[in-house]
């Protein structure tokens, strides 16, 4: 029917058009009309290709007027689809049912030859299949394009001279196999089987329909001529010959034909399994790879595999060519042969990678672009030395870049969600540091100006003791913030790995006093004990960073018990390191609060005795300082109450030469 289109058909939505996809001339024609169609009817198109026995004979002409076609269809964004079958009108058929596919456009020629067989034409095949589906028929002159196929059909039926001889030999293999038969005295049926085995494995393994066909033919006139009486004669006497002939023959026929049809749907299997491991090798790869590189190198590998061609990748991000994982292919020769502009412009594009994507291509190199949802990651270059992609190849190579640029698309958003999650982070310290500071701050800064101003205006009338309550105050109040200002200056250059260590070689004893200094006026209301190693014990450490420790520790353990509680601080030795415990008698800190404990800004809700809250630095920073040394510091507790915190120092050993 033509093709006939009204104001009420144009205005249908959720169309969804086929088109056919050959190397026939007229084809591009056949493409235009049925894109034209899908645009009228604001509904989608599909382009179907089914791979038949013929590819693997077509001439070069005619693939490259199949490639030129799959890239007019590609280019007018239509879906392709690649089939394999030798039914091609019930492969369409099919497809169309199964993928609730509206119309089809398909063309058909005018044929006035007349024949003896009259062989019907795709359209009459294809309309008994598909009679619930509309179909839209373009008139197709192709005398060119038949001219070519009667030229390929005659180039395949002539035999090779391999072929030849391999018929010729197995006929006489099978004759001199019967000529024994009847000496044993089997029967002619025996010899029979023997000659359509021959026919069959004829068909199997020689490549030209002729060689079958012969090779039934001559199997016929051999039995008769060897094996019917008289001998050696082609005059058969028996009534029944005849019909053993004929039989013989179309048993043989048949035979040779499913056979020659058997070979090739176990070849074009074979291809379908094998491409088909390598597409989900390809996935299976890509979701076990780390990063962007491996990627990259899995999908070079697969597609490597597929189309046996050199590929190459250009990834924008990197501004890197790859040839494999970590490779860059600025040593590669062919780098000066890609097209930089043509990379650009399909960059430029920002298209889409999968089915139906367009791609870039000339004599030498296909140009297909690697993208996501929302940008373009790079450039697959494949490397064509004059030999098209085959179609089915075609899909599954979009396939697995498809898949690339997913996987790629969901590293990138991973890493950007790491990175957003740890600027999330800074800012919620760098918030929670600014709301410790205007909060805790305020009461000592406020206690501190308060005494200040009290002694300097009432300084006269104050006595001695109430101003040394006061100024024991200030100075307790200023030594607080001293500390605060340390451990936040301390804490912030390790974690930003801004601060380096300065080790010198002093006695963990010492280290110990110079601490303690820091805490004496304390002792009144704490028992501090110091059970101090038997020898001499040299650690080598950053003497500054490692008092703060200790006076951390030792300041905890006043802030959270009671007075009149022992704080004990022990020294032992550990093959190379030693071993400090500060440990206290105090109620302990809960089970719920241990494993954060080391946390920053983390306070649990354990009372202070003296009633000024923190900031939950001090623990941090210990924790900080001792891993920047390579130690350890865990909590434990102290039976029946209390807690102990343990850490390690390296030790270093002094050689005294007398």
């Amino acid at each position: 029917m033509a093709v006939n289109l009204n104001e009420s058909q144009i205005n249908k939505k959720d169309e969804h058009i086929l088109v056919g996809l050959s190397s026939s001339p007229s084809n591009e024609k056949i493409i235009l009309t049925a894109y034209k169609m899908a645009k009228a009817f604001n509904g989608t198109l599909t382009a179907i290709y089914v791979q038949t026995e013929d590819l693997n004979t077509m001439n070069e002409v005619d693939k490259e007027r199949l490639q030129k076609n799959i890239s007019i269809a590609e280019k007018l964004e239509a879906k392709i689809v690649t089939i394999t079958g030798e039914n091609v009108p019930f492969q369409i058929s099919e497809y169309a049912r199964l993928s609730n596919i509206t119309k089809i456009v398909v063309g058909k020629s005018s044929n006035n030859k007349r024949s003896l067989i009259k062989k019907q034409s795709l359209v009459d095949q294809l309309m008994p299949l598909v009679t619930n589906i509309e179909m839209y028929i373009v008139p197709d002159s192709n005398v060119q394009y038949k001219e070519g196929k009667v030229l390929l059909k005659r180039k395949t039926i002539i035999p090779s001279f391999k072929d030849i001889l391999f018929t010729v030999m197995l006929l006489i293999i099978e004759t001199l196999i019967g000529y024994l038969f009847m000496k044993i005295g089997f029967t002619e049926s025996n010899i029979i089987m023997v000659y359509i085995v021959g026919v069959l494995v004829t068909a199997i393994l020689t490549n030209s329909q002729i060689c079958w066909i012969a090779s039934s033919v001559l199997s016929v006139i051999l039995f008769n001529f060897m094996f019917t009486f008289p001998h050696f004669s082609l005059v058969a006497y028996g009534e029944g010959y005849p019909i053993t002939f004929a039989v013989m023959l179309i048993v043989s026929l048949i035979t040779g034909s499913i056979s020659n049809k058997m070979k090739s749907q176990v070849k074009k299997s074979t291809e379908t399994a094998y491409r088909t491991k390598i597409l989900f090798d390809a996935n299976q790869l890509i979701q076990n790879a780390k990063n962007d590189e491996e990627i990259i190198g899995v999908t070079i590998s697969q597609i490597k595999k597929l189309l046996d061609k050199e590929t190459f990748v250009y990834l924008s991000k990197n501004k890197k060519y790859y040839t494999k994982v970590l490779e860059s292919l600025e040593e590669i020769k062919d780098l000066e042969e890609v097209s930089n502009e043509t990379i650009q412009l399909v960059l430029n594009k920002n298209m889409k990678a999968g089915y139906g994507t367009e791609y870039y291509k000339n004599d030498k190199f296909a140009y297909i672009p690697l993208s996501g949802n929302k940008n373009i990651f790079g450039v697959v270059v494949v490397k064509l030395e004059q030999n098209p992609i085959e179609p089915f190849e075609n899909s599954i190579m979009l396939s697995i870049i498809g898949e690339c640029s997913l996987a790629i698309e969901n590293y990138y958003n991973l890493k950007e969600k790491e990175l957003n999650e740890i600027l999330a982070k800074n800012e919620q310290v760098r918030a929670n540091l600014l709301r410790a500071i205007s909060h805790d701050l305020r009461t000592p800064l406020t206690s501190i100006i308060g005494n200040s101003d009290n002694l300097l205006v009432n300084s006269k009338s104050l006595d001695e003791e109430l101003k040394m309550q006061m100024y024991s105050e200030i100075y307790e109040d200023s030594l607080w913030l001293l500390n605060l200002v340390e451990n936040i200056l301390s804490i912030t250059k390790l974690e930003d790995g801004k601060i380096k260590l300065n080790y010198t070689t002093e006695l963990i004893d010492d280290i110990i006093d110079e601490a303690l200094k820091h805490i004496n006026k304390n002792e009144i209301k704490h028992s501090i004990i110091v059970k101090r190693f038997k020898d001499l014990l040299l650690v080598n450490v950053d003497v500054r960073l490692v008092i703060q420790v200790f006076i951390n520790l030792i300041d905890n353990a006043i802030k959270y018990t009671p007075e009149g509680s022992t704080i004990i601080i022990s020294v032992t030795k550990n093959e190379s390191k030693a071993i400090i415990n500060v440990i206290d008698n105090g109620p302990g800190i809960k089970d719920k609060d241990k494993d954060r404990i080391f946390e920053m800004f983390y306070i649990g809700d354990n009372i202070i005795v003296d009633g000024r809250k923190s900031l939950g630095l001090g623990l941090s920073l210990c924790k900080s300082i001792i891993n920047a040394h390579g130690c350890e510091i865990i909590l434990s507790s102290n039976e029946p109450t209390g807690t102990i915190f343990t850490f390690d120092l390296p030790i270093k050993e002094v050689t005294i030469h007398e």
